[in-house]
């Protein structure tokens, strides 16, 4: 099965009509309806005049489409749907990949969901997208374009993905690991060890606040720390550590909302079990790169 997803203009409304109203005709039923269901082909026309639009073809045969609407510095994805037959296959998630590379230029995505449909919602926090704002019966969820989304099927995966991000990693630089408890955000920094060549094992600081790996490559040292049990990542420098931070790599588990303090500059990584299952071993990686340091970082080649 092969899934392309193409660019479309007005030429292609009726097909893109003929997608999004199989799509939303298949949801169950909402109060008040969804607009798509009443927008004809001449309206949709109109719409993919303006700023375009993408479809998806599995095999040749239409599967998804999405209306691209620029706001300001947001692009919005709008009438988002995949056909029945080929829902669970990709095609979502290649839709929102093409709409990243669409959106070039723009600060984020944004879409606009409803709040009766919670499987809906999830599918877009499963791809980055966090809520900004609920006016009922709509959710609006965003995503900035600079964050990357990895995927890590198994422990293996989420310690290659810190091993490959280790390359870029310098003396001074930050890592604010968020997740749940068990999400694998101790896997990672393993991962990131690994890749500084340090020494020692890496395993979760809970009960240590903070643990430090030299390096074995003549290299920055990897500072592993739990904010959890501080009142204030700040603490870290009051605490009696083999190396100065400016001199080594440190990972913050448990640091949102603490850690900024530490850097300027900082890479957010965020852990999210798949399809928000405890069993699986599936994660879900988002990395947004924050202040002057990531300006000219690539995330092409990793994971």
């Amino acid at each position: 099965m092969t899934v392309e997803v193409k660019p479309v203009g007005a030429d292609e409304a009726a097909t893109v009509h003929a997608v999004v109203h199989a799509a939303f005709e298949a949801r169950p039923p909402l109060d008040p309806p969804a607009a798509a269901l009443t927008e004809t082909p001449e309206q949709l026309e109109e719409r993919l005049a303006v700023h375009g639009g993408l479809l998806a073809r599995v095999d040749g045969t239409p599967a998804g489409a999405l209306v691209l609407d620029p706001v300001g510095s947001s692009m919005y994805l709008r009438r988002f749907g995949v056909v029945p037959d080929q829902q669970g296959h990709g095609v979502a998630a290649a839709l929102v990949d093409a709409a990243v590379e669409a959106a070039e230029g723009f600060d984020d995505l944004t879409v606009v969901a409803r709040q009766e449909l919670p499987a809906t919602i999830r599918f877009w926090e499963r791809q980055g997208f966090r809520e900004i704002r609920r006016d009922p019966p709509n959710v609006e969820l965003r995503r900035p374009l600079r964050t990357a989304v990895f995927r890590a099927p198994d422990a293996d995966s989420m310690r290659g993905l810190g091993r490959s991000l280790a390359g870029q990693l310098g003396p001074g630089d930050l890592i604010v690991l968020t997740g749940s408890l068990g999400a694998g955000k101790t896997t990672f920094t393993q991962g990131v060890g690994a890749g500084l060549g340090v020494r020692g094992a890496v395993t979760s600081p809970t009960f240590v606040i903070a643990r430090v790996h030299p390096s074995e490559v003549d290299g920055p040292a990897l500072v592993h720390a739990d904010a959890y049990r501080l009142g204030g990542v700040g603490e870290l420098d009051d605490l009696d550590l083999d190396t100065s931070l400016d001199r080594a790599v440190t990972v913050v588990e448990w640091g949102e909302g603490l850690a900024e303090g530490l850097s300027e500059s900082r890479l957010e990584v965020h852990i999210v079990r798949g399809d928000g299952d405890d069993d699986s071993e599936e994660r879900r990686v988002e990395i947004t790169p924050v202040g002057p340091r990531w300006h000219a970082l690539s995330f092409r080649g990793l994971g």
